[in-house]
């Protein structure tokens, strides 16, 4: 990574707070999980009857596959998100088990918003929501001035291309 931030390609990466809000939010879904699964386990019994078993045996292996998903998700995540802003298009690479790469025409923009959700708001991060036409696309896990510097260039290049035009 060089002086700006860059990698060796031109993306920017995700602060080591990102990591943090990850976790938080994971444990959170794997405390929720691990409540099902003892309300299951403790009063399913009589309900359940005959597939009580499997269906404990199913919550179990469920909870086991998610909770090593939540602790090693954030990591990988955090390692292979990447994105990149330009005048034409806004890049962004992501994926822990699948890769995905989008690309958002500028001048498809329709409207750019910055969101902060409680686990983002208690370290500082913010996302930028894009949307266009065909959807929307998230600038996950930003610095909340990198994300609203990023809005604010975003909204700025869709009213200079709006201007061209006429």
């Amino acid at each position: 990574m060089d002086e700006n931030g860059l990698t060796a390609d031109g993306y920017h990466i995700l602060s080591k707070d990102s990591k943090k809000s990850m976790y938080i939010a994971n444990l959170i879904k794997l405390a929720v999980l691990a409540a099902i699964c003892f309300a299951v386990s403790h009063f399913g019994k009589d309900v359940l009857e005959n597939d009580y078993n499997t269906v404990c045996m199913i919550l179990y292996a469920l909870f086991i596959i998610l909770a090593a998903y939540w602790i090693v998700g954030p990591e990988i995540f955090y390692r292979r998100y990447r994105y990149r802003i330009d005048d034409e298009k806004a890049e962004i690479r992501r994926g822990i088990i699948t890769i995905s790469h989008s690309m958002v025409p500028i001048e498809r923009i329709h409207q750019v918003e910055v969101s902060k959700g409680p686990i983002n708001r208690m370290f500082g991060l913010a996302n930028v929501v894009i949307t266009t036409a065909g959807g929307v696309t998230t600038l996950e896990f930003l610095d909340e001035d990198t994300a609203e510097s990023i809005a604010s260039r975003l909204n700025e290049c869709v009213v200079k291309l709006l201007k061209d035009r006429d």
